[in-house]
């Protein structure tokens, strides 16, 4: 199971990695246009452009990296780096992606990211997928 969860997360992190990607390289999707995917995405008010290349590109390598680090604790690539870096990594990773998926209901969060359609979409999406992948990471903290 502790391979699965692993995996599972590796997998979704990576496909938003590379949306990230995407995004960083003048993509719209899900979108039609750059103001419209700011408002699905980003949602802060009084901005119609996407973050600077550079800077969604390191937020891709960043999820990438979170994206990594499950496979350290699978059969796969265990024992390549020092358990505590593991086990470290794990904590605050579960502890970022909880926090995060708390925040999507939260007043003050939505107060300064209130445009929509991201609010809803935070709600119903990002959140909780932020929730399910800190989950996972705490169970591979607890089981690891």
């Amino acid at each position: 199971m502790l391979t699965v969860i692993a995996i599972l997360i590796f997998l979704v992190l990576a496909g938003i990695a590379g949306l990230h990607g995407y995004w960083a390289m003048g993509g719209l999707w899900p979108c039609h246009d750059e103001a419209s995917l700011v408002r699905t995405v980003v949602g802060t008010k009084h901005r119609s452009a996407m973050p600077p290349v550079w800077l969604t590109l390191v937020v891709a390598g960043l999820i990438l990296a979170a994206a990594l680090l499950p496979l350290f604790v699978t059969p796969f690539l265990a024992g390549a780096l020092p358990p505590i870096l593991v086990h470290s990594g794990l904590a605050v990773l579960a502890a970022a992606f909880v926090a995060r998926g708390l925040s999507a209901f939260t007043v003050a969060f939505h107060q300064r990211h209130g445009t929509e359609p991201f609010v809803t979409l935070d709600r119903r999406i990002y959140g909780p997928l932020c929730l399910i992948i800190g989950a996972g990471y705490l169970a591979l903290l607890v089981v690891a």
